[in-house]
């Protein structure tokens, strides 16, 4: 991926950020953190779809241990911004009591989303919850949500690829890509 590269996603360009590389060996390194944290527990990954779905298949790979993954979809977003309403589309079917759960987010902006899912998950009384998340914009946060492995730090600019999209375009896309502003 070069820098001179650009690609259009309906009405907007976007230019490469982070290399299919660079995620893929974060990913590995969080990987391992996890298996140290959570050997022999049977952790359950909660995927929050549709966003964290590629991170949450290249995680559990990374995983050197017995687990469990679940699928939840919750919805804030319109366009390249977020609605500022959390709605639960899919939920989980199984109990979470006394289990220890890893919550994977693909990105975490206002932190508005993880609030609301965390606060879910609480009350259901598990042993342990662990997030992770591909990135974080720590700018534009506006709910402190506690976020314990991070892959990388990004400005507060709107991003598409490896899970992420604009639309319903661009998850496809190896590495993450920027709005060309």
């Amino acid at each position: 991926m070069k820098k001179s590269d650009s690609i259009q996603i309906h009405d907007l360009s976007f230019v490469p950020l982070i290399s299919e590389e660079a995620i893929q060996a974060q990913v590995n390194i969080i990987g391992q953190q996890l298996t140290e944290r959570y050997q022999g527990k049977n952790p359950l990954f909660i995927s929050i779809l549709s966003g964290a779905f590629v991170f949450a298949s290249d995680l559990i790979r990374a995983f050197d241990s017995h687990c469990e993954i679940g699928f939840v979809k919750l919805s804030s977003y319109a366009g390249t911004r977020s609605s500022g309403d959390v709605q639960t589309v899919m939920g989980l079917s199984k109990d979470l009591r006394d289990r220890h759960l890893i919550v994977v987010e693909d990105i975490v902006d206002t932190g508005r989303t993880l609030h609301f899912f965390l606060e879910h998950l609480r009350s259901q009384n598990p042993a342990s919850i662990c997030t992770v998340t591909c990135l974080r914009k720590p700018e534009a946060a506006q709910f402190p949500v506690p976020v314990d492995f991070v892959c990388f730090d990004i400005e507060d600019k709107f991003v598409v690829g490896y899970g992420l999209d604009y639309d319903d375009l661009g998850r496809n896309l190896a590495g993450i890509w920027q709005v060309l502003e």
